[in-house]
Parts: C-alpha cells; structure tokens; sequence
C-alpha cells in the first residue's frame, strides 16, 4: 500500500522513499481506477526496485492515424524501418560499453576471489566485490539503454499507426552466425514483436505478423518480382525487371505494409493476425490444424509413422509434443 507520492509502505519493511515519483499509481488509485495486487523487491546492478502488479481500468484508445497501415522492418544496422521512410538508429549500447566492459572484466579476474589456488574457500577481499559491484553496474546499464530505445520505438508505433506488420525472425538461427551474433544480441530486436504484442491492443489497434518465409527482402515493393538470391552484402535493391532501386530496408518494410493489403484476415476477436502463413501457422475449417499429431514430427518420422486405423499415416506417441 502506498504511504504518498514519494514513499511506499510494505509488509515487513515498513515505509521507504522511492527514487522515482509514485503519483500516476496513487492518482489513479485515489480514484479507484486502479488496485494494487501484489509487490516484488528484486535488486539489479546494485539498485533496488520494487515492481507493482495492479488491476487497471483503461480507457478505449484510437491510434493518431487508425487507417493507415505501415510495416515495420527490423535490423542490425537500424533497430528499424518503417514503410514510411522513418528510419530509427540502433544505438548499440552493448557496442558503445564493450570496452569498459572489457577493462572491468580484467580488472575482476586480478583481483582476490572467493577460491584459494589451493582449492579451498575464503572470504573475497573487498576489491573483488567492488569490481564485481562495477562490472554489474555496467551490464544494468546496457540493458537499460537496450530496454528503453525498444520501448520508445514500439510505443511510437503502437500509438501512431492502426495496424503495424512485422516479419517472424529465426532469433535462435540468426545468431549461429557468429560474425553476426553480438550485433544481432546487442540490436534486442526479439523483443519488438513481444513488446508490440500488448501495445498495440492497448491503443486500439492491431499487430500482424508476417510468416518467417515471406520474402519481404528479395521481392520488389514495385512491380512484385523476386529475385532468387540476394546476399546480405547487398544493402541496395536493384530490381532488373522495373529498374527500381531502394535500400533493402526501405524495400522490405514497403513490401510488409502490402502484405495486408493483399491477405487481409479480419478477426475482432483477436488482434493479432498471422497473414501468408504456413504449415501449423494457419488454420483450416475446423479450427486447427488437420494433423495435429504430426506438427512435432520430423519429415523423416512421418514417413516411418505406420497407417491408422482408417488407411492414413499416424505419428508414433513418443514423437508427438505435448501442448501447453
């Protein structure tokens, strides 16, 4: 329960000041538009916070432009491009930091640990613990620069536009690359789509997700031809077929906005619609997907599942997934 707009009561440890101002919540629950459920004390980077999970009455909203649809493609060089040309800059902040970082790291590993080179335990000298109190400072303040250009971005978003599209990105398969795996970690961009996820409702409008297959890069936004390669050495779109030329970017964001345009799939329901889907991504008739105990099969384990009882192949039990 919260004492005023600079203090916090809770059980067990009685009233604190807080850094930041508490006056949004305690308005809000002043005019009982809002309930306080629960509290959670966690420590990051040598800072406390306390985190409050509260019941809310929101408002309907209306984004600034609700008929206007714009895709929105994300990167390592820019954190993302919007079909409307707005281009965002990545600002990289695991990049900006990694030296320090590398310095705070040596210094940590001369200093007197915890373990005895004989093996046995003893108390890590004070050096070691300011050092490591510095070395996690600064990794708090990576993910804080990280955490807040996403938020900024995908809140820009959700409140402007009445529909954004984002493409389905393999994160896990990206970063086996591993010339590319620190920018692509560092960029954060498999939170945009989490983030977009609940902003968008929130604000009235809807989230789109393209499939992971869609070739938004290789297709020109133009005249819809698709080149068979494109490296991604390429940065520049040449179409031969109209003569287009268009950052890759700008070109797949566009080729994002005309995704809906063209698979439009109205569920009010739902706010989140997969468009161009395939495989166990879209659903047939009835509901679901016609062989859901296959979805988890290999095609190799298919193929060796023996016929049913009416004629068709079945998955064998240990190969098929449990669903949450």
């Amino acid at each position: 329960m919260e004492a005023d707009r600079h203090h916090v009561v809770l059980p067990r440890l009685g009233r604190i000041k807080t850094h930041e101002s508490t006056r949004k919540l305690a308005r809000r629950i002043e005019q009982g538009t809002a309930r306080i459920l629960a509290a959670t004390i966690s420590q990051s980077g040598g800072r406390w916070f306390v985190s409050f999970t509260c019941e809310v009455q929101r408002a309907q909203r209306t984004p600034r432009q609700p008929g206007v649809r714009v895709g929105v493609d994300v990167g390592v060089k820019h954190l993302a491009v919007v079909s409307t040309g707005q281009v965002i800059d990545n600002p990289a902040p695991l990049n900006a930091n990694l030296r320090r970082l590398r310095r705070q790291t040596r210094q940590l590993a001369r200093c007197q640990g915890s373990r005895d080179p004989a093996g046995g335990r003893r108390p890590p000298s004070r050096n070691w613990q300011q050092a490591k109190a510095r070395l996690a400072r600064t990794h708090a303040r990576v993910a804080n620069l990280r955490r807040e250009a996403l938020h900024q971005l995908t809140s820009d978003l959700a409140i402007t536009y009445g529909t954004v599209v984002v493409e389905r990105l393999n994160i896990a398969g990206m970063v086996q690359n591993h010339r590319l795996a620190r920018a692509i970690a560092d960029s954060g961009m498999g939170q945009v789509h989490r983030l977009l996820a609940y902003k968008c409702p929130w604000n009235g409008g809807q989230l789109v997700k393209a499939d992971l297959f869609f070739p938004s890069s290789k297709t020109c936004s133009g005249c819809g031809t698709a080149k068979a390669k494109l490296s991604l050495a390429e940065r520049v779109f040449d179409c031969e077929a109209c003569g287009l030329r268009l950052d890759r970017d700008l070109n797949a964001a566009r080729n994002l906005a005309a995704l809906l345009e063209v698979s439009e799939v109205a569920d009010a329901s739902n706010r989140m619609i997969v468009v161009a889907g395939s495989g166990t991504e879209t659903e047939n008739a009835r509901g679901a997907d016609v062989r859901p105990g296959a979805a988890g099969q290999s095609p190799k384990r298919r193929e060796a599942s023996g016929p049913g009882r009416d004629g068709r192949k079945t998955g064998t039990a240990g190969s098929q997934g449990s669903a949450a």
